[in-house]
């Protein structure tokens, strides 16, 4: 015998997706999101406040946790962090931006599928360490690298995030997978969480093989474009001298 499955209460999911488009309060917009989930499936009042309270009741640590690493990263650039791992790196003859930023896409992915997502991110790895890094091997084959090197943090970032997400998908004990497990046998729909994560494995691999790829085009981007800079700062020098013998 089939049910009828109210998808309404995923109302949720649009108004967050929306709010971070906006780029509005992400507190603001998960407040929101929740209360017309709620509203949708039609949630007592007094039960959708005891949820948001017991929600923040649980998460209340987490600023503690997310802010702790800041302070310990902060003191570690200040004693030259960054200058160390620029000068560690150059030193591996076979390194270049790319192939640094694909390996550290496969470590965080792989890391993440196993259920180790605090291994990396932005605070922890990527800015003390993994652009520091790609700037410097850039540096060392290019010379000075000017305003490429937003980019190279920019796909430094994208390698953590990307890594992440899709990474974490395969793990059985991530939140979403059993949010779905939950979900699916609410709907009348039995299966285990472990066909759920390893249903996520063909998307991370063709993630993996794309963002890959376009990782290790960066070393062409970046001999292309450094290359042209140093052309155009070179000739108008070369025009001068011939004008003023």
């Amino acid at each position: 015998m089939s049910s009828t499955v109210d998808f309404w209460p995923l109302i949720g999911v649009a108004v967050v997706a929306l709010g971070f488009v906006c780029r509005f309060n992400p507190m603001l917009v998960v407040t929101i999101g929740a209360i017309a989930t709620g509203v949708a499936a039609k949630m007592p009042v007094h039960d959708l406040l005891a949820q948001l309270g017991n929600g923040f009741v649980k998460a209340r640590n987490l600023p503690l946790i997310t802010l702790l690493p800041l302070p310990v990263i902060g003191l570690l650039e200040r004693n030259g962090l960054r200058e160390y791992v620029q000068r560690v790196v150059v030193r591996i003859r076979a390194a270049t931006t790319g192939r640094l930023l694909v390996l550290y896409l496969f470590v965080r992915e792989i890391s993440a599928a196993l259920g180790l997502v605090s291994l990396g991110g932005h605070a922890q790895m990527v800015r003390p360490l993994i652009a520091p890094m790609a700037e410097g091997l850039a540096q060392e084959r290019h010379g000075p690298i000017g305003d490429a090197r937003y980019r190279l943090r920019a796909f430094a970032a994208s390698a953590d995030n990307i890594g992440l997400f899709f990474g974490e998908d395969v793990f059985v004990a991530f939140g979403v997978v059993l949010f779905m497990q939950n979900f699916l046998h609410g709907a009348g729909v039995e299966v285990s969480a472990a066909r759920l994560a390893a249903a996520g494995i063909p998307t991370a691999v063709c993630v993996f093989v794309i963002h890959a790829f376009r990782l290790y085009r960066l070393d062409s981007w970046l001999a292309r474009k450094l290359d042209k800079d140093a052309a155009t700062v070179v000739e108008p020098a070369s025009e001068f001298g011939e004008q003023h013998p």
